[in-house]
Formats: C-alpha cells, sequence, structure tokens
C-alpha cells in the first residue's frame, strides 16, 4: 500500500501512528487484530517488533559502525551474543548488495548506501511490516530506481506486508499493488495504480500528473 500526498497532508503522522510514535487524538489502530491506540507502552513494544522501519533521511547512528546500526534492535531487544548480532547484520546487508562495509562509519557511505544500510536494520528483526517514509527522498533518480527495486525484491522475498508514504508518482506506481491519496488528514481515493492514474477525482489528477492550481505570479 502506497499513500501519495502533498507536503503537511498527514503523511508522516498517519506512519507515526501506524507504528505507535504517535497517539491518534481519535480514530482506531488494529495491527493483527489488535486496538493499539489505547495500549500502555510495554504492551505498545511487543507490538512494534512486528515492525520494520525505514526513516525518511535514514536515521543512522553517526557513532555506531554500520553493522551496529543494522544489529541495534537485535542488541538492544534480544539476548544474542555480538557475534551472532554481527553475523546477522552482515547476512541482511549481503541480501541488499553491500559487502565489507561491516566496519565503516556512517559518513563514508553514500546517500544511496545509507539507504541500504537503513533498509537492512529495518528488515534486522525479521518484521511482519515494513513502513518505508519517503523511502527515494533526497537522493538522485537512478539511486531512486534501485531503491524501489530493493523495496520490490523485499515484498517478494519476506512475505511482508508494506506500507509506502510518498510525494514520488514514480516511485508508487513501481512499488505498489495499491495506492491511496491522503488530502487535508483524509483518505480521498484508493486503487490499483492504473485505477489512480486514470482517477476522474480532480484533486487525485491534479497531483499525480504534478500541476500547481493556477499562475504563479513572480514579482
Amino acid at each position: 500500500m502506497v499513500v501519495i500526498g502533498g507536503s503537511g497532508s498527514g503523511k508522516t503522522v498517519l506512519i507515526r501512528c501506524i507504528i505507535g510514535l504517535v497517539r491518534p487524538e481519535e480514530g482506531e489502530i488494529y495491527v493483527d487484530g489488535l486496538e493499539i491506540t489505547r495500549l500502555g507502552e510495554r504492551r505498545l513494544n511487543e507490538v512494534r517488533k512486528k515492525f520494520g522501519m525505514l526513516f525518511q533521511g535514514g536515521a543512522l547512528f553517526d557513532s555506531m559502525k554500520v553493522w551496529e546500526n543494522v544489529g541495534f534492535g537485535l542488541r538492544r531487544h534480544t539476548r544474542l551474543k555480538e557475534e551472532e548480532v554481527r553475523r546477522i547484520a552482515t547476512e541482511k546487508l549481503g541480501l541488499l548488495g553491500l559487502k565489507n562495509v561491516e566496519d565503516l562509519m556512517p559518513a563514508e557511505l553514500s546517500g544511496g548506501m545509507k539507504k541500504r544500510v537503513s533498509l537492512a536494520r529495518a528488515i534486522a528483526m525479521g518484521p511482519e511490516i515494513l513502513l518505508y517514509d519517503e523511502p527515494t527522498t533526497g537522493i538522485d533518480p537512478v539511486m531512486a530506481d534501485a531503491i524501489n527495486e530493493l523495496i520490490v525484491q523485499m515484498r517478494e522475498q519476506l512475505k511482508v506486508t508494506s506500507i509506502a508514504i510518498t510525494h514520488d508518482m514514480k516511485s508508487a506506481y513501481k512499488i505498489g499493488d495499491r495506492i491511496a491519496m491522503l488530502y487535508q488528514g483524509e483518505i480521498i481515493e484508493v486503487g490499483t495504480p492504473e485505477e489512480i492514474r486514470n482517477s476522474s477525482n480532480p484533486i487525485v489528477q491534479q497531483f499525480v500528473q504534478g500541476k500547481s492550481e493556477g499562475p504563479i505570479q513572480l514579482v
């Protein structure tokens, strides 16, 4: 499921509510049949273990090596020994085409490599649900296409539910089975990529075609 919408439409708030980082003011969120908005922090933490999340900026820890970043959740939530955490981190990095980078620092990585390391961290604990927050923001078109390919690969290889938020329609069409349009805090249309592309809703059409509402006055 890809959620599209302009800046300020509520995409990031939505994804943060889903993972329990923000509590909604109203409404309900069900994860595997469990309503999570009123859970205490301890039970909510258990639910969060079902999720992996790729944050918009990668959110890597600058002071940690690559393998330590990837294994952060494992080190925090399991009793695995360091060598086992490193083995799993190396395995996940290899799955994303990253080899011999375990001991590098984030500052030594390119933007695209940082995205892949962040994705390796997101899948390290074997999540059931993957969340992607603007996965192609801040990288060049070629690397963006590579990230889109990886998202599709993760969906097919890991058999996980995937939810992405983006304003990048090229990405949305490539990775989405279904697309939902979020406008002023509400979902106004849901459909397949083809249905969204051919939507009769003028707000949806304006967004997917990237057209402004009117002429821009230059002063």
